[in-house]
């Protein structure tokens, strides 16, 4: 599962009401461009290398799947948005709005449109004094010195004053208050993606389901009835040694766990599988095992119709997904949803995804954690 990019983003205004236009600025980057994690204190500063008013300059990390050049797209079409019009004039002009990418990772890049890191950031106390708001772990990758190195060795002498503190997208959406949370969904429904990107986003362990060293998995898809026994009690065996591990092992950096299965699928889906006398038998193994097992403090269950999940199944490309059929699929469904309906303890979501791409799209992810956010606050 890849990771999210880590960009870092300037912001600056002396036209207008600057507080509102960069207030606009970072919720219009967090709509529309990638997950605004951290948020730097606004900064007065004097204009720089040119006479004008004077400026507010802030600094913001997000994490994002997007390329460096398609952020900068993005990026003009939100200045744009806001009121700035560029012209044709050379040298430093007022603006409305002016977002910079400062960084992106740790990378090196130089294009005819695009330098990162940004070439002139060590010379600008209104960018290193905003970036060190955000005590981010992060290196010039050219000049090999961290944030407060910089500062010490920067020449400019410019007068930075804290103006206003700005709050966080994130501010509301309190899931550090769980222990243990964990995504379920049909196969192909994102609950992987989905629970590693809420945990870069938001500073949580992952415990994801290790189904690709499964052994039977590939089996089972070409001879069901032969295989579906060994297979079930392997996922078994392996998810009750796997959650006992990790949730066990408290992490002193992270906030919560984030699972991507609740153990209780292994019943769902063997329910589904297996022949009758072989259920009973599982279901006796699985009495034991489950009442050993730490439940989640909440649980969400992301719900696709069959068509779209055949679509990202499609999408992924598992040669030995490729012909599950669609019924196959929804009986999985059914098995979710009676499951949910019988769990009166259980602190449960349902987020119906089926029209939602939270990897492309980056307002479909914020709808997602809007309903995480509307659950807690309910």
């Amino acid at each position: 599962m890849r990771s999210q990019h880590q960009v870092i983003l300037s912001i600056g205004s002396n036209q207008g009401n600057r507080l509102e236009n960069v207030k606009n600025c970072v919720a219009l980057i967090h709509n529309k461009i990638g997950t605004v994690i951290k948020v730097s204190k606004i900064y007065e500063t004097p204009s720089w290398g040119f006479d004008s008013d004077a400026f507010y300059n802030c600094a913001l990390v997000l994490h994002t799947f997007s390329s460096p050049h398609k952020i900068l797209k993005e990026a003009l079409k939100i200045e744009k948005e806001i009121g700035r019009i560029r012209n044709e004039e050379r040298g430093y002009q007022s603006r409305i709005i002016d977002i910079d990418l400062i960084a992106f990772n740790e990378e090196v890049i130089d294009s005819e449109k695009l330098q990162v890191p940004h070439p002139l950031m060590q010379n600008r106390k209104f960018v290193l004094l905003p970036v060190q708001d955000l005590h981010l772990d992060w290196k010039h990758p050219i000049l090999k010195k961290t944030i407060s190195e910089l500062i010490e060795v920067c020449t400019d002498d410019s007068k930075c004053v804290v103006a206003h503190s700005l709050e966080n997208p994130l501010r509301d959406i309190k899931l550090e208050q769980f222990n243990y949370v964990a995504l379920e969904g049909n196969i192909g429904a994102g609950k992987t993606t989905l629970a590693t990107k809420i945990a870069e986003d938001f500073n949580a362990k992952t415990v994801l389901e290790r189904f690709a060293d499964n052994p039977f998995l590939p089996k089972f898809y070409q001879d069901q009835n032969r295989y579906a026994f060994p297979l079930e009690m392997s996922f078994l065996a392996d998810r009750y040694q796997q959650l006992s591990d990790d949730l066990a092992q408290f992490d002193l950096f992270k906030d919560f766990i984030v699972a991507d299965y609740h153990i209780f699928k292994s019943l769902i889906f063997a329910k589904i599988t297996l022949a009758d006398d072989e259920y009973r038998l599982y279901r006796n193994l699985f009495d034991i095992v489950y009442r050993e097992m730490p439940k989640p403090d909440l649980y969400i269950y992301l719900y696709q119709n069959s068509e779209r999940l055949l679509q990202n199944i499609k999408k992924r490309g598992r040669s030995y997904e490729q012909k599950i059929p669609a019924d196959y699929l929804d009986k999985i469904n059914s098995g979710y949803l009676d499951y949910i309906k019988s769990q009166t303890d259980l602190n449960v979501l349902i987020i119906d995804v089926s029209d939602k791409d939270f990897v492309k799209n980056q307002e479909d992810y914020l709808f997602v954690l809007e309903e995480i956010r509307k659950k807690i606050a309910g």
